[in-house]
């Protein structure tokens, strides 16, 4: 019994199914979607109903999907369900400067012609993809979905893990795997600790009409504050992540649409025309937490459950995806070669493939929010003409596109287009 990778044991146990997700966002759902791919079952756990998972309202909220992530979308079936829907990214502009006074005059410009794929990645509309993966579940056998359901214990042993739900009911697996966010309770159940710490600042998100086409431009502004990220969406409408200091944010958020909007204004430009807000507001206050370790004893965390990084740089779902692509291809290759999969040593081949993606990444976008949150003169110069510089270097400016398009590193098969 000692021998957790006997497969005689393995085979005499009974199992609900092979991997207990717990978490049906975004992650979970792939991760169950990826690994039906691979001829494996899973059953989706989710505290919220699914009427709500569900909600079609417009409510601004969008993702950066990368090329990479796209195509993992294809492949799971995902990519023509919101194709219609979906604004594709044709350029990026990122500058640095102060509300009202506009941007430096050393901007940094990516354009999808510099690079063999198009387009770069695509901005998806929450309320878009959250009812296609939804919809997708449904229609694939192997997977389950459980909706208005809290776990509320787990149990690991040599061969398996138990979880207990607030029902009452207890399901069993060989791998259980948190999706279930930042505060991850999978985490904290399996002994795993946190790193991070608080920025002192609130992402206000939204969206806007303008009078002016996008054109398909993304925009970074950096201000001292933080951050006003432009992202296209379909028609003239963009989602906005506004990043201010907390109490800055909690004034700004507490003023009507007219006064919203009047604060806005300066720091969004005049370049698209006019502005009106589009849908509801929202605020999420910011900062870094990354689990100790990614896996424990039939443990695997992924998303943000493993990872939140600050969102200056729209890299959250894709990171969380790459988790997803990287999980799923090294359970079912272990699966496949008759080995348990939710054996540790299985696990921490996953977590030696991401621990590296994910710290690079961490330490980016730390350390360009550290960079361009401030007002230092000396600091604010050299930031600017390293703009310029990188934007009269075209193998870097191609590298840090095609960086941007998910294109670097060592990519699982999902994320380069490939099944399973």
């Amino acid at each position: 019994m000692d021998n957790c990778r006997d497969q005689g044991i393995i085979g005499s146990m009974k199992f609900d199914c092979d991997v207990l997700i717990v978490g049906g966002g975004l992650n979970g759902p792939a991760l169950a979607l990826a690994l039906a791919g691979g001829g494996l079952s899973s059953i989706v756990l989710d505290a919220a109903p699914e009427p709500e998972r569900r909600d079609a309202d417009f409510d601004g909220r969008g993702y950066a999907l990368s090329l990479t992530s796209l195509k993992m979308l294809g492949v799971l079936g995902l990519r023509d369900r919101i194709e219609d829907t979906a604004q594709p990214i044709e350029a990026i502009t990122i500058s640095d400067g102060r509300a009202g006074e506009g941007a430096a005059p050393w901007p940094l410009h990516f354009d999808q012609a510099e690079i063999d794929e198009a387009p770069m990645g695509a901005i998806v509309e929450d309320r878009h993809l959250r009812p296609a993966l939804l919809d997708a579940l449904a229609e694939t056998d192997p997977v389950q979905t459980r909706s208005r359901v809290r776990v509320t214990d787990q149990n690991v042993t040599p061969v398996g893990v138990t979880v207990t739900l607030d029902t009452g009911e207890t399901l069993s697996a060989r791998l259980l795997v948190g999706c279930d966010g930042r505060n991850s309770s999978v985490a904290d159940r399996a002994g795993i600790s946190r790193l991070g710490w608080d920025y002192g600042q609130t992402s206000l998100v939204c969206a806007i009409e303008h009078d002016l086409p996008h054109e398909g431009r993304a925009h970074q502004f950096f201000m001292p504050p933080g951050p006003l990220a432009i992202l296209p969406l379909k028609g003239n409408r963009s989602s906005i992540v506004w990043t201010e200091s907390k109490e800055n944010a909690r004034q700004i958020n507490g003023m009507d649409e007219a006064a919203y909007i009047e604060v806005l204004r300066p720091r969004f430009g005049d370049f698209l025309g006019e502005i009106r807000l589009a849908g509801k507001r929202y605020s999420y206050p910011l900062a870094l937490s990354v689990a100790d370790a990614f896996v424990a004893d039939r443990v695997a965390l992924a998303g943000d459950a493993a990872h939140g990084i600050h969102p200056l740089a729209g890299q959250g779902l894709n990171l969380g995806l790459r988790d997803v692509a990287s999980l799923a291809e090294t359970v079912v290759s272990a699966s496949r070669l008759g080995r348990d999969i939710g054996a540790l040593d299985v696990l921490q081949e996953y977590q030696r493939w991401r621990r590296f993606d994910t710290a690079m990444l961490v330490a980016a976008t730390d350390g360009l929010n550290r960079l361009f949150s401030n007002d230092n003169p000396l600091i604010r110069a050299a930031r600017d003409v390293g703009l310029g510089v990188v934007n009269r270097m075209p193998s870097l400016r191609r590298g840090l596109i095609r960086e941007a398009a998910g294109l670097s590193g060592d990519l699982p098969l999902l994320l380069r287009g490939r099944a399973l």
